[in-house]
């Protein structure tokens, strides 16, 4: 039974399609990461941290680049007519949609309502006011240069093993 269980976990962490979008979100944080240190946002190891396993939002997108891989390589490794492709092809694009849309909105809404309830608490027209978490979406060039990374990292490890 126990090296049935290593057999099954050796197969999971070699599977291309795993491999493929683990490298590109590492991938796509690594490069925020990077950037975020060239232009000063990084002042810290705890940021550095952050940015590296935790933060979303900024270039790459790193969920982009995720689905992205997933989707290269379940096409390629199992058609574009299979069922697990398509399954993978709407999720794809819901999280693409929510990258492009509903997050960007949101964090753009969240800071607009926190302006305007900090401003509130100044005036004292309201006792005490917390800010709301603004949440990092994406620009459309962040969430189309996170599925270039995806879609070529895919592609390697679909054609290399």
């Amino acid at each position: 039974m126990l090296s049935n269980t290593r057999e099954q976990l050796k197969m999971f962490v070699t599977n291309p399609i795993f491999l493929a979008g683990i490298f590109s979100w590492l991938g796509a944080q690594f490069l925020k990461t990077i950037i975020n240190l060239i232009h000063g946002r990084i002042h810290s190891f705890s940021e550095l941290a952050q940015n590296l396993f935790w933060k979303t939002g900024g270039m790459p997108s790193s969920h982009s680049a995720l689905v992205a891989s997933f989707c290269t390589t379940i096409g390629f490794r199992n058609g574009i007519n299979s069922d697990i492709f398509m399954l993978s092809l709407v999720f794809f694009f819901v999280t693409i949609r929510d990258a492009f849309g509903v997050r960007h909105s949101s964090g753009i809404q969240a800071h607009k309502l926190n302006v305007i309830g900090k401003e509130l608490a100044e005036k004292k027209a309201i006792e005490k006011y917390t800010p709301i978490k603004e949440v990092d979406g994406h620009t459309p060039l962040q969430v189309i240069l996170g599925c270039v990374l995806g879609f070529l990292i895919g592609l390697s490890f679909s054609l290399l093993m």
